[in-house]
């Protein structure tokens, strides 16, 4: 039998946006637990740290003047405010996953999307999740128990102005059932991986090939 192949390829900057409750972070979770060759973007926040996160595991969390600085250094691929607090991609882990031949997941909104899109739109791959009915995203939304009704009305207005931006995306999934949806989640980001755009090593590959064949042969 022969050798696997394993050509060189770019990095995608896989994207997943929904609106709060739609299931983005519980897709997100499960696709790094179940692949290895893609890592978080840890994004930085002004928002307090909430009970069982971890500074620079869930966010890198800093104070507002902080931030400012970082962003008017450059030192964001995209930021925006969400509910009353900055939110932020930090550039430099980013760039230094991709040289380390990571994909790179986001869980941001369609605001960070269209940034993001902006800075790298070649190497970018938006996804967005609309849950099946505004009832359904209202019971999940309710169903943490985190929230007051005041915060939960909020998010049900802010989920309408997000789904108005679905054709921002390159692909639109409905989750309606988390396991099927995941399934789709993973054969875009497979299909993304294969396109020949990010298949820098095939160019050589393909030339290899050639000229192993005898010139007698390219004759025929």
């Amino acid at each position: 039998m022969a050798d696997s192949v394993h050509l060189h390829r770019r990095g995608v900057l896989f994207i997943l946006s929904s609106p709060s409750g739609a299931g983005k972070t519980t897709i997100s979770k499960k696709m790094l637990a179940a692949d290895p060759d893609i890592a978080p973007s840890i994004s930085a926040t002004t928002r307090p740290m909430r009970p069982g996160e971890r500074d620079g595991v869930d966010y890198h969390f800093v104070d507002v003047e902080t931030f400012k600085q970082m962003a008017a250094d450059g030192e964001f691929l995209e930021w925006a405010h969400v509910f009353g607090h900055r939110y932020g991609t930090p550039r430099g882990p980013v760039e230094d996953l991709l040289a380390a031949g990571k994909d790179v997941l986001f869980d941001i909104d369609w605001q960070g999307a269209q940034q993001l899109y902006q800075e790298a739109g070649p190497d970018v791959v938006r996804v967005f999740i609309l849950p099946p009915t505004m009832a359904e995203l209202e019971r999940r939304l309710r169903s943490r128990g985190t929230d007051s009704d005041e915060v939960i009305a909020a998010r049900m207005a802010r989920a309408a102005n997000e789904i108005s931006h679905w054709d921002g995306y390159d692909y639109v999934l409905i989750n309606d059932d988390v396991e099927g949806c995941f399934d789709e989640v993973k054969a875009i980001l497979r299909a993304e991986r294969l396109k020949r755009r990010r298949q820098i090593g095939l160019i050589g590959f393909a030339r290899d090939l050639i000229r192993s064949v005898p010139e007698a042969d390219k004759k025929l």
